[in-house]
């Protein structure tokens, strides 16, 4: 008899027990549930994407641009906006920049073309050897035609307006002569995108004298935009929010500079023969666009060999 009614107090305390857990466990998942279902709160932090109010004057080339139209003044917000926004290919700019504008400024200056047609080569290429869709190449972007037409060297293994030096020097004389055309540094500069017959083209037809007051096909009508928010943007770089050092720009090494006045069968051979690598080689000479250098006509070249 005890012991029957020893085991069925033990029985009622692990059914007690587990009922316990049970509502235990029960209690949890509703808690959870309900806690789930209400919404979390959120720390409100300020917004860091702002517009910016426009500069009161901007020049390029020492000519102002017309900011009290207002179709001027949303074309340059949208450059600005655009090109401050776009945070990463903008500081390969500026690292570039620093690089290659060391070089390019002379020549400008020397040709009497204003320092800020720097940016126009920016806006170009970003400073990188490419090839557009028409077939235009190098930092400055110079179709054949025009290469040839100003005396550079462009066949399957060398192409000259991948020299930097000497194609900065074509890009000046045809500024030049577009400025003499127009006498305007501004339709110089679109002219650049357009050609300086399609330029003319459209001012007659329009029978307007300025780039602002012409109506333009979408890439020549942002183009000088373009080249404008640029420069106002790496002079005030604070005001658009970057922090960068001239130190955290890319520079080029110190060179030794070797004439070539012959044939060259191999240029992987060269290098080595010259303490280089054949990468270094093409980086450093990117107008050498083949393995070898047949120089049938006994052209001489500089090559540069960095001292590393």
């Amino acid at each position: 008899m005890w012991s029957l009614i020893l085991l069925l107090h033990m029985r009622l305390k692990y059914i007690t027990s587990f009922l316990l857990l049970v509502g235990l466990v029960t209690s949890i998942v509703i808690f959870t549930s309900a806690e789930t279902d209400q919404p979390h709160p959120t720390e409100v932090k300020p917004s860091t994407i702002k517009p910016f109010p426009l500069p009161e004057t901007l020049q390029i080339a020492s000519e102002l641009m017309p900011l009290d139209k207002l179709d001027v003044q949303e074309s340059l917000d949208r450059e600005i906006l655009v090109n401050t926004y776009w945070q990463s290919n903008n500081l390969l700019m500026l690292k570039r920049s620093d690089k290659w504008f060391p070089i390019i400024t002379p020549i400008l200056k020397q040709h009497g073309i204003p320092e800020d047609f720097k940016y126009l080569a920016l806006i170009e290429s970003g400073l990188q050897n490419i090839v557009s869709p028409a077939g235009a190449a190098g930092p400055w972007q110079i179709m054949k035609g025009t290469a040839l037409d100003h005396g550079l060297e462009v066949n399957s293994e060398i192409d000259e307006r991948y020299h930097m030096v000497k194609a900065t020097v074509v890009a000046c004389e045809y500024l030049n002569k577009a400025h003499d055309k127009f006498n305007n540094w501004t339709l110089a500069a679109a002219s650049y995108n357009m050609g300086m017959g399609g330029t003319a083209k459209i001012l007659a037809e329009q029978r307007v004298n300025s780039y602002y007051e012409l109506r333009l096909n979408s890439e020549t009508g942002r183009y000088v935009y373009r080249m404008a928010a640029l420069k106002h943007i790496h002079e005030h770089l604070d005001d658009y929010g970057y922090i960068y050092h001239k130190s955290e720009g890319y520079s080029l090494p110190v060179f030794d500079t070797i004439t070539v006045n012959s044939s060259v069968p191999n240029w992987v051979d060269w290098s080595i023969d010259h303490n280089t690598t054949y990468k270094a080689l093409r980086l450093y000479n990117p107008w050498l666009r083949a393995s070898k250098l047949s120089n049938n006509s006994n052209n001489t070249y500089q090559i540069l060999v960095a001292k590393e």
